[in-house]
């Protein structure tokens, strides 16, 4: 079983999403199709933000080059400039945020990566610290103070993953059992820290949200 936010074909994972064919099968969340939707709720929350910071972890490099891939047109979209921060260890989302104080860059746009995730604490800390909006892919950055985020409904893939996880161990092979797309996304807002950076939340966007944590 795999969880994977790029195409499974792409990386070699399955043959076909239909037919994965081989002794794998799991959950494509497709993190990298949602980011120009992230992006563009990240414009409507904060409008008079140009100049995005784009945070990727260089040692994840299918995340990486996908964010890389995605983003730019998605920012030529919208009308917005972006410069790129790396970021691979604790020390170095550190000096990402210095550096993201010398680019006077408007927000943060944190690409989905499972060690950001770990750092969630001290990713939302620093952005409250300097006044960076930011958004991210997974709710556990709100809940742990982060600005907003948009992306697969965790719970839902670990629910379907559990399912094949059954299905599996009753006898169904792998090779027969579709790679299931994720079909449910949420947005989430932290109102406390909006208040903190000082960022009005209109209403419409508190009314599209799934949850807004008070």
């Amino acid at each position: 079983m795999f969880s994977v936010g790029e195409d499974p074909v792409k990386l070699g994972l399955v043959a076909s999403l239909a037919r994965p064919g081989g002794n794998a099968t799991g959950v494509n969340i497709i993190s990298s199709e949602v980011e120009a939707k992230r992006l563009g709720l990240l414009h409507d929350l904060v409008p008079k933000a140009v100049r995005i910071a784009v945070l990727v972890n260089p040692a994840n490099v299918p995340s990486a080059e996908a964010t890389l891939r995605e983003i730019p047109e998605a920012v030529r979209a919208i009308g917005l400039q972006i410069h790129i921060v790396n970021a691979s260890t604790g020390r170095e989302i550190e000096e990402a945020f210095a550096a993201l104080a010398r680019e006077q860059s408007d927000a943060l746009f944190v690409s989905s990566d499972l060690f950001f995730l770990s750092r969630r604490v001290q990713l939302a800390t620093l952005a409250v610290h300097h006044r960076i909006p930011a958004t991210y892919y997974a709710r556990e950055f709100v809940e742990a103070g982060g600005l907003m985020s948009y992306g697969t409904d965790r719970a839902d893939m670990h629910h379907q993953a559990g399912v094949y996880c059954g299905q599996i161990l009753k006898g169904a092979k792998p090779a027969e059992l579709p790679v299931v797309q994720s079909s449910k996304f949420e947005f989430v807002i932290n109102a406390q820290t909006a208040r903190l950076l000082g960022v009005d939340v209109p209403n419409a966007l508190q009314l599209l949200a799934d949850e807004v944590i008070e």
